[in-house]
């Protein structure tokens, strides 16, 4: 049985690194600020994957992002996903020359037809995430959005989630725009829109702020993996401590040798 995985999410934004709440924006600091408060050589032991994505508006500067990802990728040896924009081929090798060992692809993987397989067949399934933002719409049910939450697929969230499971892609990054940033635990609901039979690993995000919350999400079966992007409420030692409790609550997470760190 495959061991979970917790993973962090760094949000980017015209060079800045930012906090999220229902995908509106705020500057928390630079790559300088980032490194101070986070650094990866030892937070790699706290978690099992690091994802990057460039959420600026407007234009992005594609060359600025790939920089910030290779600062970010020298001693962290943990798999790096990186994404944001991400709608050709060459953009794709980009990242993944500048330390991505994944790409996460979102509204090109409803905008552009045949881009998912061209990517597969170049880079390999295994090496796409699929990011997928789903809303509550009440009675209206759970609708997918894409161009950073601005613009609703005309298809219900269920269909869509299927189609795309049914893809060239290695996994799923499915992300609340309801509890983004809000601190108040994952939207369970959003595995219900999964189908029974679905074989691409699942990752839950959008809404911890604790451990506990975390560990509600793996616990689930059909969660291979949660994220947090909440810069704040996991700085200092926060993921290191969140990562003991999990594993203390019977989750099956990877153990790290952390006293590695302390050898020269």
């Amino acid at each position: 049985m495959l061991k979970k995985r917790l993973i962090f999410t760094l949000l980017y934004n015209q060079g800045q690194f930012m906090l999220s709440r229902n995908f509106r924006l705020q500057s928390v600091g630079d790559i300088t600020w980032l490194q101070k408060n986070y650094n990866f050589s030892k937070i790699s032991f706290s978690i099992d994957e690091l994802i990057v994505l460039d959420v600026s508006r407007g234009e992005r500067n594609t060359e600025a992002f790939c920089d910030a990802l290779k600062t970010l990728s020298k001693g962290c040896f943990v798999p790096i996903a990186a994404g944001g924009g991400v709608n050709t081929v060459e953009k794709a090798r980009d990242l993944l020359r500048s330390g991505a060992d994944k790409v996460v692809i979102n509204t090109a993987l409803y905008v552009e037809d045949g881009f998912i397989s061209e990517l597969a067949s170049e880079f390999g399934e295994q090496c796409i995430v699929a990011s997928m933002d789903v809303k509550n719409m009440g009675d209206n049910g759970y609708k997918v959005f894409s161009e950073d939450g601005s613009k609703s697929i005309n298809a219900s969230a269920k269909e869509w989630v299927k189609f795309v499971s049914n893809n060239a892609i290695g996994e799923i990054y499915l992300n609340s725009i309801d509890r983004d940033g809000t601190g108040q635990g994952y939207d369970m609901h959003l595995l219900d829109l999964l189908c029974e039979d679905i074989s691409k690993p699942v990752i839950l995000a959008g809404g911890a702020g604790n451990a506990l919350h975390l560990a509600e999400g793996l616990s689930d079966l059909r969660v291979d993996a949660v994220a947090t992007a909440h810069l704040f409420n996991f700085v200092g030692d926060g993921l290191k401590k969140a990562r003991h409790s999990i594993i203390e609550n019977g989750v099956e997470l990877p153990v790290w040798n952390d006293r590695l760190l302390n050898k020269n």
